[in-house]
């Protein structure tokens, strides 16, 4: 029997890294950092669960049925368009299920599954008992805008909005800024000279009226406001990448790399780019947070989307030009100021994990 081997039948101790495999002991570890950090973990899980909801909006909150059976068939109108001579109408367009007409046609040889809340964020509540924009009530859960449209509604849907935005805000700067970065760091010299000039000459334009000024141009849709922000917002991640990859360039596992014939490309993706992106990945819900921000901004000064889009910055446009009416600010503040709180506190767990002097408890 050889040292360090049991015998033959004897019970073996469970193996803490049993079905994890996959993942290295300081990726466990650092998890494990974050999971014991219960601020951060609730609100990952929080938000988390806001984004889920919000993905499903159209389920959660919409003025169309979730399901509907007429005559024995069954319907989905929130998936598709049916005309309403589908149900014994007169008009060939889509059935407006939230007309007392329609209602009584399908009510007469069906049912209809309503959404928690029976209201789009385009809606217009032409049935609504008050002067828009109304208060509070068991109809309109936080009230409606000023032109008759559920706040509660157009809140969930602007919250997936921002989310979705963000998200592909941050991934698509983080790839500008993480390839500037790495360039810089690892060529150096005249390259990363020539390099820093650029980026600080960039930086040091006034960027919101400079999008301002361009968005007043044209009427800004998601996509091209999206590549407007995008010419700016890069650079966060650019000081962060170009100080480890030139921290790391000359170490003995590179300079071991080049030797033995890698191309340059092979080594910064292979051997310098993970160590760099521990520093990156602490800064990514920071960015979100001031991506979301950035596009609020815009929205509440009336540059941002169109009218059409259900948007936060919107809201708290409508809340401070109807000061009679509280409630429409107070909801987008409070929206937005538990959104990038908990955004904030996922960040800071994050930056705790991968710190490295909590990494060795």
């Amino acid at each position: 029997m050889t040292a360090g081997t049991l015998p033959m039948g004897a019970p073996r101790e469970a193996d803490p890294g049993a079905g994890r495999s996959w993942l290295s002991p300081l990726t466990r570890r650092r998890w494990a950092n974050f999971r014991a950090n219960r601020r951060a973990w609730t609100s990952l899980w929080t938000v988390a669960a806001m984004v889920v909801v919000s993905l499903f909006a159209e389920v959660v909150a919409n003025d169309k049925p979730i399901l509907l059976g007429f005559d024995g068939e069954l319907y989905w109108p929130t998936l598709f368009s049916y005309p309403e001579t589908t149900f014994g109408g007169v008009f060939e367009t889509e059935a407006a299920y939230s007309s007392d007409a329609v209602r009584e046609l399908i009510d007469a040889d069906g049912w209809m599954i309503w959404p928690l809340i029976p209201f789009s964020h385009d809606t217009i509540d032409r049935y609504t008992g008050g002067v828009a924009p109304e208060a509070p009530s068991a109809r309109h859960w936080l009230g409606t805008d000023d032109v008759a449209r559920d706040v509660a509604a157009r809140i969930i849907y602007g919250f997936r909005l921002s989310v979705l935005f963000g998200l592909a805000l941050t991934f698509l700067s983080s790839i500008i800024g993480i390839a500037v970065g790495a360039t810089q760091g690892y060529f150096g010299g005249l390259i990363d000279l020539v390099g820093q000039r650029v980026v600080e000459i960039w930086a040091g334009l006034p960027v919101l009226f400079v999008i301002i000024i361009l968005t007043s141009l044209f009427e800004p849709n998601p996509v091209a406001l999206l590549a407007l922000l995008l010419l700016f917002n890069w650079m966060a991640l650019v000081a962060v990448v170009r100080a480890e990859f030139l921290r790391t360039r000359n170490f003995d596992y590179v300079t071991a790399a080049r030797a033995i014939g890698e191309n340059n490309f092979t080594i910064m993706s292979r051997y310098v780019l993970p160590n760099a992106m521990v520093a990156t990945l602490t800064y990514l819900p920071f960015l979100l947070n001031g991506a979301i921000t950035t596009l609020t901004s815009l929205d509440f000064l009336g540059f941002g989307l169109p009218a059409g889009y259900p948007s936060l910055g919107e809201l708290l446009a409508q809340g401070k030009a109807n000061m009679h009416a509280p409630w429409l600010g107070l909801a987008g503040f409070f929206t937005l100021a538990v959104m990038l709180t908990l955004l904030v506190f996922v960040g800071e767990g994050v930056r705790d994990a991968f710190d490295p002097r909590r990494a060795a408890v």
